[in-house]
């Protein structure tokens, strides 16, 4: 039985067979369908990449307001559409490990402040131009501009200087940065002609796509770049294709009906019934996203601690996971740590929903009156619900919740940030200080609770400059400790990442850096015949 799947697997990976004659045949012989489509994700990577095709996503996470320019990426579209056309000097794989890119090496010196990146040879942009250092000079210099508004710029600040030496750049940082490999391969970082100053919205990068068609908020397409020096292994398609689809039963119905071979945030209330579609596949990914309700610490009422700490006690957690995740996932605890994080303090203790506590620091704040909370179907996989959840929780405390549902475009731009309450996510980060350096210090540009704290901030640096590994873990605890007790971050829940792909797709791997496999999905996967 073993050998006939096997031969089976190999027919359906080189086009001979369908997917759905051997899922047909497997079941036939007793064979679960998860082992199945194990078998076949083997057998398509051991036949390798096909090219060609248009390969398709219908993704939520995009709005009329998106950008080209990487500084300005907030959610799934944009900066899923920039990997196809974008690259950084380095990257993280899938088991956490540093990935070469634009650059083929890099050194350190012993105290971690002087970093060396060897650039790679015969890279060329989409324009033509050859890639250079002065390229990545230009580019990680205007991240640090805080004219820019990057989203890198909380990392980018820490440099003293940034100098192209013959085929190499070196970075010289402030203070001692062991991460600074993960801190370069942040996808804000896509190296650009000039480093995008004569135009960062030009969308010209030396991804395995080129920018064919940028309707924010409607669709999106990328054309193979033809001289792309990685193309053995990423850029399959001939074209790459995103429609944006908000609406989580309409991305569900574009998958169903072939519009798309892959959509993102499969809500876990409907992934039993995608597992019913014929030739679906779900991706079901752990990882260190987390859905979270941030609250402006510098805005009345959210000024005042205690009710910051009343609204934390009147989550129900566990219900939260249960009904909003359905189990695909784990219960938070205010900070963005999960056990993923290297140097993670598990002894932290587990905040709980209790109505006494919550009370009693509801009454201590002084505050009458609702509290209001703004949401939307595009916040995250069943945000709404959560939003009544959290209300029905938060009467059993005595505080009146009033929940405003907001429409989904616009929301990250108009709502997120702006407004003093409301409902996010986030997708982590592979180090703690680049999470705590990308939203939680004081002069983040993402500083969505507006967390300012210079005691906080000398922890994160003394964390990020300290090399023994002991001490280190001890500053991030602390760390994580006041940031649970004092910020304005709710996390009531680490999120899976649930994604779908029909059997056209070929080349899947989880990963557990985002979802559609850390946005590398369309330039990593391939159509099969």
């Amino acid at each position: 039985m073993s050998n006939e799947l096997d031969s089976l697997s190999i027919c359906v990976a080189s086009g001979k067979l369908s997917r759905r004659n051997f899922l047909g045949r497997a079941a036939a012989l007793g064979i679960a369908a998860p082992f199945a489509n194990a078998l076949l994700s083997s057998a398509a990577r051991a036949a390798g990449p096909v090219k060609g095709g248009i390969l398709k996503a219908a993704m939520a996470g995009g709005e009329s307001t998106n950008s080209l320019d990487p500084g300005t990426w907030l959610s799934q579209v944009p900066y899923t559409f920039g990997r196809c056309w974008g690259e950084q000097l380095l990257d993280v794989s899938p088991t956490g490990e540093i990935e070469y890119r634009l650059a083929t090496e890099y050194d350190a010196s012993d105290d971690a402040k002087k970093w060396t990146f060897k650039i790679r040879k015969g890279v060329t942009f989409h324009n033509g131009k050859d890639l250079t250092p002065s390229d990545v000079v230009a580019t990680l210099e205007r991240h640090g501009d805080a004219n820019s508004k990057s989203g890198a710029l909380p990392f980018v600040q820490a440099f003293e200087t940034i100098k192209a030496d013959g085929d190499t750049v070196v970075i010289t940082l402030k203070e001692p940065n062991a991460d600074l490999p993960f801190v370069v391969g942040d996808y804000h970082l896509m190296i650009q002609p000039n480093g995008g100053k004569d135009n960062p919205t030009a969308g010209i990068g030396t991804g395995p796509y080129k920018v064919a068609v940028n309707q924010p908020g409607v669709r999106h397409v990328g054309e193979r770049h033809l001289g792309h020096w990685d193309s053995d292994k990423r850029g399959h398609a001939d074209q790459v294709e995103i429609i944006v689809v908000n609406d989580a039963t309409a991305r569900t119905a574009a998958l169903q009906g072939g519009q798309a071979h892959m959509i993102n945030r499969i809500e876990p209330k409907i992934v039993d019934l995608v597992k019913r579609i014929a030739g679906v596949t779900i991706r079901n990914v752990p990882g260190k996203g987390h859905y979270v309700m941030v609250a402006h610490c510098d805005t009345a009422p959210f000024n005042n601690n205690d009710l910051r700490l009343a609204l934390k006690y009147a989550v129900d957690r566990e219900e939260m996971v249960k009904k909003i995740l359905g189990g695909y996932g784990t219960v938070g605890n205010d900070t963005p740590m999960i056990a993923g994080y290297p140097l993670y303090s598990d002894d932290i203790e587990q905040r709980k929903f209790d109505p006494e506590k919550a009370a009693f620091h509801y009454k201590r704040s002084g505050h009458s009156g609702s509290v209001l909370l703004r949401t939307s179907d595009i916040a995250f996989p069943g945000a709404v619900d959560a939003a009544q959840l959290y209300q029905q929780s938060a009467a059993k405390c005595g505080i009146t919740l009033e929940v405003k549902r907001e429409p989904g475009d616009g929301y990250w731009a108009q709502v997120w940030n702006k407004q003093p309450f409301c409902m996010s996510y986030w997708t982590g980060r592979p180090t703690q200080d680049q999470i705590y350096s990308l939203a939680y210090v004081s002069k983040a540009e993402w500083n969505d609770t507006h967390f300012f704290r210079e005691d906080f901030d000398k922890l994160i640096v003394a964390a990020r400059s300290e090399l023994d590994q002991a001490k280190r873990k001890q500053l991030y605890r602390d760390a994580a400790v006041m940031l649970r007790d004092q910020g304005g971050v709710i996390v009531p829940m680490f999120n899976n990442y649930i994604d779908a792909t029909n059997e056209k797709v070929g080349g899947w791997v989880d990963d557990p850096n985002g979802e559609l496999m850390g946005s590398h999905a369309l330039t990593k996967c391939w159509l099969q015949p």
